[in-house]
């Protein structure tokens, strides 16, 4: 399976922003279900999103209460997937995961694994603390 490797995080006061990066070791393009996850302190891991590339077509969904803070994006040529996130607050202090899976051919496939956290690479994680 692909490699993942997450960089970018650190910490950052309220209201702030960074850009993680997931460098995958082979290409993460067509039919492949990328998603970003995160996991606070003393809470279970969370889902951030997804996106799913379908015939050359990038598809995008967030949990509602990260909608319009956080922007998941691949560049294909790098191999990397991406989360800006923007306006941070203090419950968004969480380790942050990407995973991939190949071989998703729809939309509603990727959404069913990013419901049951089913992905067969992992990142390592990168740590992300926002500070009052």
């Amino acid at each position: 399976q692909v490699q993942l490797v997450e960089s970018g995080g650190g910490s950052v006061q309220t209201g702030g922003s960074l850009n993680l990066s997931c460098a995958a070791s082979e290409s993460i393009g067509n039919s492949y279900c990328t998603a970003w996850f995160r996991q606070g302190p003393g809470k279970g891991r969370e889902g951030v999103g997804f996106m799913v590339t379908v015939d050359s077509i990038n598809y995008v969904k967030y949990a509602d209460s990260l909608k319009g803070r956080f922007t998941i994006s691949k560049d294909n040529a790098k191999n990397t997937l991406y989360l800006q996130m923007d306006s941070l607050k203090d419950d968004d202090t969480a380790m942050y995961y990407c995973a991939a899976v190949s071989k998703t051919p729809s939309y509603n496939t990727c959404a069913r694994r990013f419901e049951q956290r089913q992905f067969d690479s992992w990142g390592q994680g990168t740590q992300v603390t926002v500070t009052s």
